[in-house]
């Protein structure tokens, strides 16, 4: 058996030596010929099915459901009502009247009335009439001069809008009274004496002026204004003013020049001491070129404003140069935005100014002009809600020939004049450095309520003047309205004044002037009032609600509780 089995392995060792022998046979030259080129194709394929279908034991079949609704009517009496579309209401919006009229009477037979009326030439321009008057007969509680005072302004306007500009025209005019019927506590007047003397002092002003703005232009606004300011003791002040602001974009970026120039001449006809009065005239004009950079939440506006002003009385030219340079960046959105700035200017002093701030001032003033060297400031603002609103800031102000307000000497043995009885006020002009700090916020708890509240503390360094006379230590505020109801509604206007200085000399006293400290005061004024209609309306306004006897001014005592009630009319014509 074993033999056999050698045998044909043998053979089979011998038959696939052979194969691989003839394999390896080299094939012989021959010549190929191509008939066609060659054309592959593709064989017919039956496309799989997606879901190839499965034979498999566990499977199961699903059995088909049988089933059957038994109806059953039910009978009902309800009837659905037809649907009907909701009806939007719209608020009628409050109608708006071209004129109104405002009279109202209180107690020291203080008169106040207003008149306004706008009306509408054609499409596009208008004509303005406004009219106020606030007159007192005087009686406060132990003055021994007269002490009523009234203000009158009458102002006419021309309003002209078109689709490239607008212009505006105005002419009026304003006459004011008051009394000098601050005498010195201890001025030993005789009663004839008091009755010779007249305290009454009276204004007058009338204006002219214009003002045109251009929506598509470099060139952006412009305006003027004269005034003419006079008074019963001959004195003569014309002021003209005109301002221009330019605008170019260059390189993506904005630039203003703002042009100005201030021209002032007066003259008083007396000085203090029955000394003939001096004539003053100066001439400013101004050039403040400037940069505006934005930059997503980043403001500045870097600039420089040269000034050349004229004395022409003493002869002086000067040339100023002033920073004016402001920025501003939203640290937190709306929640907080800091800002700071250097800025300056030359402002110019007028008897008119003066006068509107202190009504007191004897027609002898010696007019100037402040040079604000500068004033520096830093401060955040910000929303921490849509109701409630801040704004906090401090800065740093140096100004030279500053105007403060002082007392004048007694000389009433050196003049009769109704002011030179230590009754009237005069202007002292000083280098003062005032650091302030300042905070204010706004409450809007609703559509209905609104409040404000503001205060601001200041320091002053003084240069040759003892004091900064009659600039206050502090100043705060609040206001607050109120809408009741439709027809009702209030308001509050609460303010404090702190600490003031003044002097007070004689020029029959030897001794050295006296440094009096007038006292902070507090006033609260508070308004009520009822609308009948969209029509008609009635007030009812107390001041001084405290009845503080304070003095704003050294030896002027004001009125005490004040109460006037009046209506206010709305119509068209």
């Amino acid at each position: 058996m074993r033999s056999k089995a050698i045998r044909k392995s043998l053979l089979l060792f011998i038959f696939i030596c052979g194969g691989i022998l003839y394999a390896q046979d080299p094939i012989g030259s021959e010549t190929v010929t191509v008939v066609k080129p060659y054309t592959p194709s593709v064989k017919d394929a039956n496309k799989i099915r997606e879901t190839p279908s499965r034979s498999d034991s566990v499977t199961l079949q699903k059995k088909p459901v049988k089933y059957s609704i038994f109806s059953v009517p039910v009978a009902s009496t309800f009837t659905p009502a037809k649907g009907r579309a909701t009806v939007v209401e719209r608020e009628r919006p409050p109608k708006v009247y071209d004129n109104y009229a405002t009279l109202g009477f209180g107690n020291y037979s203080n008169v106040l009335a207003e008149f306004y009326s706008n009306l509408e030439i054609d499409r596009g321009s208008n004509f303005g009439i406004f009219m106020n008057h606030n007159s007192s007969q005087g009686g406060i509680d132990g003055v021994e001069l007269e002490n009523k005072f009234y203000d009158t302004e009458l102002n006419l306007s021309y309003n002209m809008r078109d689709r490239d500009y607008s212009w505006m025209t105005e002419v009026g005019g304003e006459h004011q009274l008051f009394n000098w019927y601050g005498l010195p506590e201890n001025h030993g007047l005789s009663e004839s004496q008091l009755l010779a003397i007249d305290p009454g002092h009276s204004l007058f002003s009338a204006y002219l002026g214009g003002e045109i703005d251009l929506y598509d232009s470099f060139f952006k606004s412009a305006d003027a204004k004269l005034r003419y300011t006079g008074d019963s003791y001959a004195t003569s002040e014309l002021r003209f003013t005109a301002n221009t602001d330019l605008e170019l974009e260059i390189a993506e970026e904005l630039i203003s020049i703002d042009l100005g120039a201030d021209i002032l001449n007066g003259s008083f006809e007396d000085g203090y001491f029955t000394s003939p009065g001096d004539e003053y005239t100066y001439l400013n004009f101004s050039a403040t070129p400037s940069l505006l950079i934005l930059r997503d939440d980043l403001s500045i506006n870097l600039g420089v404003s040269f000034v050349y002003g004229m004395d022409t009385k003493n002869s002086d030219n000067s040339f100023y140069l002033y920073p004016a340079v402001t920025a501003s960046y939203r640290l937190a959105g709306d929640y907080f935005t800091a800002y700071a700035g250097l800025e300056g200017g030359l402002n110019q002093n007028s008897y008119y100014d003066l006068f509107q701030e202190n009504p007191y001032v004897s027609p002898t003033l010696d007019i100037m002009p402040t040079d604000n060297e500068y004033n520096g400031y830093l401060g955040g603002k910000g929303k921490l809600s849509n109701a409630f609103s801040y704004n906090l800031r401090a800065s740093y102000n140096s100004e030279f020939n500053k105007p403060l307000f002082r007392r004048n000497y007694d000389a009433s043995s050196l003049s009769a004049e109704d002011y030179t009885y230590g009754n009237s006020f005069g202007v002292v002009y000083d280098d003062v450095k005032t650091l302030s700090f300042f905070a204010e916020i706004n409450v809007d708890v609703n559509n209905d309520f609104r409040l404000g509240l503001s205060g601001e503390f200041f320091d002053y360094s003084t240069d040759e003047q003892v004091e900064a006379w009659n600039l206050p230590n502090m100043k705060a505020s609040l206001n607050a309205d109120y809408q009741i109801t439709d027809k009702w509604y209030t308001g509050a206007n609460l303010f404090y004044v702190g600490e003031r200085m003044d002097q007070y000399s004689s020029v029959n006293d030897a001794s050295a002037p006296m440094t009096v400290t007038l006292d902070s005061y507090f006033d609260v004024n508070a308004h009520l009032g009822y609308r009948f209609n969209d029509r008609l309306s009635a007030f009812l306004k107390g001041s001084n609600l405290l009845n503080n006897n304070y003095q704003k001014w050294m030896d002027y005592d004001v009125q005490g509780v004040q109460v006037l009630a009046g209506a206010t009319y709305k119509f068209d014509f």
